[in-house]
């Protein structure tokens, strides 16, 4: 009897395991459409277009006084939302583990930022000011709900299941991103069919992704739990938060090792996401459409991939997987380089290649985090790795905004890239996960 009744408890808890698995899922492909058509697809060029609109006869715009050319203002516009980014994600990480309440908050970043995306629908004109600040609120509003969905995957996931279900989880993002981008392309190809101008199909699609990130989020809402409260924290303000996750974080510096490499490589794929639209319209001349399929190709090719790496990383480890990606990520980047003019067929291997590892080198990275985690401090630590993941990528837009300012040329910032992932490898070889891994307090898996 007594058996029978532990039976039930287990599969009660792996039932309901499961459950909140399916739901956490569903935010990826709730949220996932922002970074897709947004973020990679049209907001660059739109934005970099209205921006031109505004600009004076020597292509430059003037926000609160200052001389920005235009072509830079997006990767500008990118970089503020992560300084935002960096005084928030601390402060509702480490509230979170106090209250235990992460869904209040989840749901108020997540629809903070869909009302953000849905209101660039208003965006037309010369009035690239109004997209600025919405891509700036919008963009910290993803950073701050990630941050919240992250911290869930070591309380929902055994350390044997994380690499799978987080490889699922970015999985069905990108599968959500490919499935809207279709409805995108075939709006904007045929927009006179629908009664739609260019730039009406273009805000039309931007205002879809904020509607379609506010109605999942529903999902993990229902399904997602709270857990106990850790209440042995004093509230402090953001900054203050920040430095009071750093100090302790010092305790486990294999783990801080670990953020530092992830903080550099992820710096070059984010900025790769959020650049390549405006590489391929304004350096390669391709047009929204070109661009549109080539992005589809790699949210189709980096659901494999993600899948696919997950695969491996249960025979060569986590670690040696991300290591190899990499490698694929510097040959990739180097070949952009060299993309001629025009030519979409080579745009499209490019993308065919970057499909392939970007979803992997990021499902099992954060599946990798999980594990240097100290137990009760989920949330506090999973705002730091935000921060890596988009809140600190501030460095790569700025990078490419200020070299194409200086240069002109979308190819010398595009080529500049390639020093983050060169150097990212070489800090990630250097950590002993397994070692961290126990430091961290946590059980080593036996693939790692």
């Amino acid at each position: 009897m007594g058996t029978d009744t532990v039976r039930a408890r287990a599969a009660d808890e792996t039932a309901g395991r499961r459950r909140e698995q399916r739901g956490w899922y569903v935010y990826d492909w709730a949220c996932s459409v922002y970074s897709t058509t947004v973020l990679t697809v049209f907001l660059g060029p739109y934005l970099t277009s209205v921006a031109e609109r505004a600009a004076d006869g020597d292509g430059y715009v003037h926000p609160l006084g200052l001389p920005v050319r235009a072509g830079s203002f997006f990767a500008y516009s990118v970089s503020l939302s992560v300084v935002l980014a960096v005084v928030l994600m601390p402060l509702v990480g480490g509230a979170a583990d106090r209250t235990g309440r992460k869904k209040p908050l989840l749901a108020a970043a997540a629809y903070t930022g869909a009302a953000a995306t849905t209101g660039m629908f208003f965006l037309d004109g010369d009035r690239y000011l109004l997209g600025g600040v919405l891509l700036i609120v919008a963009n910290a509003a993803q950073s701050v709900g990630m941050m919240l969905y992250n911290s869930y995957l070591p309380q929902i996931a055994p350390p044997e299941e994380r690499d799978a279900v987080s490889s699922r989880g970015w999985a069905l993002g990108y599968a959500a991103g490919a499935l809207v981008l279709v409805a995108d392309l075939v709006l904007y190809s045929a927009h006179d069919s629908f009664g739609l101008s260019e730039t009406a199909a273009v805000r039309v699609c931007l205002a879809t992704a904020g509607l379609w990130w506010g109605a999942f989020t529903l999902v993990p809402l229902r399904r997602l739990r709270d857990r106990h409260a850790r209440v042995e924290q004093a509230t402090a303000p953001g900054l203050r938060q920040l430095a009071a996750t750093v100090r302790d974080m010092r305790r486990y510096p294999l783990t801080l090792a670990f953020l530092l490499a992830y903080l550099v490589y992820n710096d070059g794929i984010q900025t790769v996401i959020s650049q390549a639209s405006v590489y391929g319209s304004e350096e390669l001349g391709l047009g929204q459409s070109t661009l549109i399929v080539a992005v589809l190709l790699v949210q189709v090719l980096a659901v494999a991939g993600a899948l696919a790496m997950g695969r491996l990383a249960r025979t060569y480890g986590a670690q040696r997987t991300i290591l190899g990606s990499l490698v694929a990520w510097t040959v990739t980047l180097a070949a952009g380089y060299f993309l001629p003019a025009g030519a979409p067929v080579f745009f499209f291997v490019l993308a065919s290649g970057i499909g392939l590892v970007l979803g992997g080198s990021q499902a099992l990275s954060r599946s990798l985090f999980s594990h240097l985690v100290p137990p009760g401090k989920e949330a506090e630590y999973f705002s730091a790795y935000e921060m890596s993941d988009r809140g600190m990528s501030w460095l790569g837009p700025l990078l490419f905004g200020v070299t194409y300012q200086l240069t002109g040329s979308y190819r010398s910032a595009i080529v500049s890239l390639v020093a983050f992932f060169v150097l990212g490898f070489a800090l990630l070889a250097r950590v002993p996960v397994r070692r961290a891994i126990g430091e961290a307090g946590n059980t080593v898996p036996e693939k790692i």
